[in-house]
């Protein structure tokens, strides 16, 4: 049993910084990707950034590039998604999920249960 717990969402004005955090529990993570997704109210979840285990390979989205990084550290079974100049169009709840490396959701095994991030304009 993997379970996935994410922080460190909140209220931020537009510009500001949040550090996501995502603890993992259970069984080892060996090989696993991690990757962060989100939601917005009536939208699709769209993915954010990935990583792999060595984190040899990172990937973002395109409306997310510059701004966020993707990292971990697997001694510490946590995964990290600092995110600087949010943006009103950032707000969502925000998720990581582990499995295979890809910008799919469908890829990915495990999921926690979200963090709301908002960006007030």
């Amino acid at each position: 049993q993997v379970q996935l717990v994410e922080s460190g969402g909140g209220l931020v004005q537009t510009g500001g910084s949040l550090r996501l955090s995502c603890a993992v529990f259970g069984r080892t993570l060996s090989g696993y990707a991690m990757g962060w997704f989100r939601q917005a109210p009536g939208k699709e979840r769209e993915f954010v950034a990935a990583i792999n285990w060595s984190v040899a390979s990172k990937y973002y989205a395109d409306s997310v590039k510059d701004r966020f990084t993707i990292s971990r550290d697997n001694a510490k079974r946590t995964g990290y998604l600092q995110m600087v100049s949010l943006e009103p169009e950032d707000t969502a709840i925000y998720y990581c999920a582990l499995g295979a490396l890809s910008t799919t959701s469908r890829e990915y095994y495990y999921w926690g249960q979200g963090t709301q991030v908002t960006v007030s304009s």
